[in-house]
């Protein structure tokens, strides 16, 4: 699962080729059950669905040892839903869509934070989401691949002295969390995304930091979600972790955290096998408690920093540790968070278990739609 915070608003939004469901919210389509993924189709555009993004992060390394987190997402906002009369008689200047990004580097030598964003909107080919090809783009940034499962992806982004073109392929089919082909996200029959992930994705290609090129290869780690409803009225914000272990298995969690202090009890998570096998994981079986805090002085909102997690279904204790405490995304797109890179050991002995990203939403203050 992949919440992000998105320029105009944050919206939580086939193997057999059933066609879904049918609802909507706000005349877009909600994500409801039965929903059957059909791939590749399913790694494009969804304009029916008010929200969808790309979302990417992953570990680089250069050649002399240097190591690099990054983040590019691609958000697609739709406007209006989409109607025959698209474009006919409108001006030039006039959007269906908005295409916001998001680029980070984590640099973990020199302690800093980068990031940047763009935005664009479909009038004058700003922006783009091909419904029929894997082809997205926000200005100059931008994501294209195969038509396959198991698509060939590159990414493409920059922003003065920093930029990375990156290449890269998932070694596992796509990971499809929830249940009946939908992630749930609150108690309302729409309050759901379809979403899956491309959990290990074999990377290389260039960075550049602060004017500096480097080649770099790694692994990454892909988020694809589209859904039409809101986050509730009761929900201030959430917690994301993705991690990617040493012994082939990689585990999604997300909490959403609610205004009472309570946790949204559709809240959940997954377990992928090395086979690609998921594994659903409800609220009751896994646990999150932060060891530290970290308070930002971009923004003054106290995040947590560093965790304990326990998983049902895996063997050890995880502790989180940020590799940088300062990987907030401060004042982005109206709406800060915390959005970065960190290492995973072995609660009880330290040693080194994998590497993760964590999302934070929600501290800089509630979110406002």
């Amino acid at each position: 699962m992949r919440f992000v915070v998105a320029v105009v608003l944050a919206v939580l939004v086939g193997l057999s080729g059933m066609v879904p469901a049918v609802a909507e919210t706000g005349g877009f389509r909600a994500a409801v059950a039965p929903y059957r993924y059909r791939f590749p189709r399913d790694h494009f555009a969804h304009d029916a669905y008010r929200t969808e993004w790309w979302y990417f992060t992953g570990h680089l390394r250069a050649k002399d040892g240097r190591r690099f987190g990054f983040e590019l997402t691609f958000f697609r906002i739709g406007l209006e839903p989409r109607a025959s009369t698209w474009g006919a008689g409108q001006s030039q200047w006039y959007a269906y869509q908005l295409y916001p990004a998001h680029f980070a580097i984590t640099d973990e030598k020199s302690g800093r934070f980068t990031y940047a964003q763009t935005f664009a909107r479909d009038a004058l080919g700003q922006g783009f989401a091909s419904e029929s090809k894997l082809d997205v783009r926000a200005g100059a940034w931008r994501l294209t691949g195969t038509s396959a499962l198991r698509p060939r992806m590159h990414l493409v982004a920059s922003n003065g002295g920093n930029a990375l073109d990156l290449v890269m392929q998932s070694r596992k089919p796509p990971a499809i969390h929830g249940h009946d082909g939908v992630s749930r996200k609150g108690a309302c029959a729409s309050c759901a995304s379809h979403y899956y992930s491309f959990t290990r994705l074999p990377t290389t290609g260039t960075l550049r930091v602060d004017g500096v090129t480097y080649a770099v290869d790694g692994i990454s780690w892909m988020d694809h979600e589209y859904g039409s409803d809101e986050l509730q009225a009761n929900q201030a914000g959430w917690d994301w972790f993705s991690l990617q272990l040493d012994d082939d298995r990689e585990i999604m969690l997300y909490r959403l955290r609610q205004k009472d202090g309570g946790t949204t009890p559709q809240s959940s998570g997954s377990i992928v096998a090395p086979n690609g096998t998921v594994t659903y994981v409800p609220l009751s079986g896994f646990s999150i408690a932060a060891t530290g805090s970290w308070r930002s002085p971009h923004t003054g909102a106290t995040y947590p920093s560093g965790w304990r997690v326990r998983v049902k279904g895996y063997p050890h204790e995880l502790e989180l540790v940020p590799v940088m405490r300062d990987q907030e995304l401060a004042d982005a797109t109206g709406t800060s968070y915390w959005e970065g890179a960190v290492e995973v050991r072995d609660a009880t002995t330290g040693a080194r278990l994998g590497v993760g990203y964590v999302e934070l939403t929600g501290y800089a203050g509630v979110l406002h739609l």
